[in-house]
């Protein structure tokens, strides 16, 4: 069963899937700022345009743009700049 989640005041939507390869979600970001937190590892994949990416633990920002992939580990909240409509896959673990 599909899943459409909204955050953001509509900034962010993804549709969750959840089947025999677990649960992901394809999602879409706006121009923006966020703070995301998760309660489980997660692995994301940049699909089009870049996701600026700042764990609890950095003082900078990481660029990833379309076909590269980070980590976010369980239990923590990072920081997402978006300057241009990206998308994104992630894979829950």
């Amino acid at each position: 069963m599909l899943t459409v989640n909204e955050y953001f005041e509509g900034k962010v939507k993804s549709i969750a899937l959840n089947n025999e390869d677990g649960k992901q979600t394809v999602g879409v970001m706006a121009i923006g700022d966020y703070v995301f937190g998760t309660s489980t590892k997660e692995l994301m994949k940049v699909v089009s345009g870049e996701l600026k990416i700042k764990m609890p633990n950095d003082t900078d920002y990481k660029s990833y743009v379309a076909g590269e992939q980070f980590e976010v580990e369980s239990g923590i909240k990072f920081s997402v700049k978006v300057e241009k409509e990206s998308a994104y896959v992630c894979y829950y673990e």
